[in-house]
């Protein structure tokens, strides 16, 4: 099985008439997910090869059934075009765009989780999410991700979900679902909600987490390892050399006031009983040694 998205999910592309948009609507669309139709209030009744554009995700639920929505919306009209996925009925909501500002997204994490508790967030500032074979909705490059698990793959960083999948692929393991969570201050879906749906999907046996410095996420995923699961986790840490004070790379990334470190998230993940590789590709090499004995 795969996690939050499969073959039968229908996204909605807010943004769809942007370059952006259009862009990685069509290629999700290529590689075969169900792009079901865009949004575009100026340009409702076109289409963008084939895909039917509505006025607002309400209209496009209500014509095509869309339970996902993929939002390419530059960074000022992000909050808007979230609240209206989840009014629109919008079940899992995947934003892209990068430099939302976080007074924003803690305005519209908090609004959703009060009025649509059953809406999932993923982003801001990620890659999206690629279900193997199945659904790809986001950037990533769908050709470097093999199919057929067991893996699932939980990420921080957005660079290194693509190592991640490629160092796998090259060891010929397969992936159940990959999860691009983005390293903003609040993003939407956390560490723990990956590892908690892979703890629960039959087909993920072992899983892959990949965090970085900055906060205290890798840590509180740490103790979930500890405390609820029994599947093998394979980690990764980013920013180990980074000096602290200095924010590398985006937002989320900095370490402060001693906390958030790299050696501090590693430990903590050892202790819980994952592995833990000093790069990504002795973390791919632990990944194999797990999957031979599965």
């Amino acid at each position: 099985m795969s996690i939050f998205v499969d073959e039968n999910t229908k996204v909605v592309y807010q943004g769809l008439t942007g370059s952006q948009g259009r862009f990685y609507g069509l290629l999700n669309r290529e590689y075969g997910t169900q792009v079901v139709a865009g949004t575009s209030p100026k340009k409702a009744g076109t289409d963008v090869d084939g895909i039917p554009v509505f006025a607002t995700v309400a209209d496009a639920v209500s014509a095509t059934g869309a339970t996902a929505s993929c939002i390419f919306i530059p960074a000022p009209g992000v909050k808007a075009a979230v609240m209206e996925a989840a009014e629109g009925g919008i079940e899992f909501i995947v934003v892209i765009t990068e430099g939302v500002p976080a007074h924003d997204e803690a305005w519209f994490f908090n609004e959703l989780r009060q009025k649509y508790p059953n809406v999932q967030l993923l982003g801001p500032n990620c890659p999206g999410i690629i279900s193997p074979g199945k659904a790809n909705i986001g950037i990533t490059a769908g050709h470097i991700a093999k199919a057929g698990g067991p893996v699932g793959i939980v990420s921080r960083s957005g660079t290194l979900t693509y190592q991640a999948l490629y160092e796998l692929k090259q060891k010929d393991i397969g992936v159940t679902t990959c999860v691009g969570i983005g390293g903003d201050p609040v993003p939407g879906t956390s560490h723990i909600d990956c590892l908690r749906a892979f703890q629960d999907d039959p087909e993920t046996l072992a899983v892959m987490m990949i965090g970085e410095i900055g906060g205290s996420a890798e840590e509180e995923a740490a103790e979930f390892i500890r405390t609820q699961m029994d599947k093998p986790v394979v980690a990764y840490i980013a920013g180990v050399t980074a000096p602290p004070g200095k924010k590398m790379g985006h937002a989320g990334a900095i370490v402060s006031g001693g906390k958030g470190t790299a050696d501090a998230k590693m430990e903590a993940l050892r202790d819980a009983g994952a592995l833990v590789g000093m790069n990504p590709t002795e973390a791919g090499d632990l990944m194999a040694q797990v999957v031979a004995k599965l």
